[in-house]
Order: C-alpha cells, then sequence, then structure tokens
C-alpha cells in the first residue's frame, strides 16, 4: 500500500542519515556544499584538460561536465534557472570564492561557509569514486557491445 511505501522510504532516507553521521564522526573532514565542491573539482579537471591532447583531453572534459551535472540538479530540483546558476557559481569559483555556492533559499550563488552547508568529505569522495566506477564499467561493456564481431572458423 502507499503508506507502507511512505513508512519504507523514510525507514531508508533514517538509515542514510544515520550512515552519513557515522562516517562523518568517524573523519571528520568536511567540505562546502552547494556544489562548490563540484566546481572546484570541474575547473581543476577542465583546467588539467588544456594541457593534454587528444582523446584524454576529450574524456577530461565530458568528466568535468558530468561534475557539474550535480549542482545542475540541485538548481533544477529547487525551481531555479540552473543555466544562470551554474555560469554565476563558475564565475564566482575563477575569481577565487571557493566557498561559494547553491544558495537555494534565495536562488543564488552565496558562501557556503556562511550558510554553514557542509558535507562529509568521505562520502563526497566514496559518491564521485563510485560514480565514476560504475561509468568506467559501462564504458567496457559499451566498448565490448561495438567491438566487430570476429570470424568464425570451423571446428577442428
Amino acid at each position: 500500500s502507499a503508506t507502507q511505501q511512505i513508512v519504507d522510504e523514510a525507514e531508508r532516507s533514517l538509515h542514510d542519515a544515520l550512515c552519513v553521521l557515522v562516517t562523518t564522526v568517524k573523519d571528520k573532514r568536511t567540505i562546502y556544499g552547494g556544489g562548490s565542491a563540484e566546481m572546484i573539482m570541474a575547473l581543476a579537471i577542465s583546467n588539467a584538460a588544456n594541457k593534454v591532447v587528444g582523446k584524454e583531453s576529450v574524456a577530461m572534459e565530458a568528466y568535468s561536465r558530468a561534475l557539474l551535472q550535480i549542482p545542475m540538479t540541485i538548481s533544477d530540483n529547487g525551481g531555479f534557472d540552473s543555466s544562470y546558476l551554474i555560469t554565476s557559481l563558475r564565475a564566482a569559483h575563477i575569481e577565487g570564492k571557493h566557498s561559494a555556492g547553491l544558495d537555494m533559499t534565495h536562488g543564488e550563488i552565496g558562501d557556503m561557509g556562511e550558510s554553514g552547508v557542509l558535507e562529509s568529505f568521505a562520502v563526497k569522495r566514496q559518491m564521485i569514486l563510485s560514480a565514476s566506477e560504475a561509468t568506467e564499467v559501462i564504458l567496457r561493456v559499451d566498448d565490448i557491445i561495438k567491438a566487430a564481431p570476429r570470424k568464425r572458423t570451423e571446428d577442428r
């Protein structure tokens, strides 16, 4: 029933929150939230891609764009213009405002340190690693599917 689904979802959400709390207690390092960490990583990867040639550079740029999907989704879910907010966030970070992130209360760029919007470093690290590993598996499977079929030879 719908009530049971709501209870199950609430239970999963509570479990997730407790797991984040336990992880944060074990590793007290935090990073700025609101898409700030993703923007820092995306800009660093994009800058590094400018120093590389070939397919590796293209892959690095794609990874950088993928990281920006997180703040874009945050903005979209808040009901705001993600294109405007992401370009504003990028500009703030390029200006050296590394604590800048998405303030979803006001639909603008704010200081995540002042707002107290922090995330667990360990959770964010694991999220990025897991997403990267999943992407790698998908790309490997895609390469296998795209590979030309081998010529079959008669059995001896």
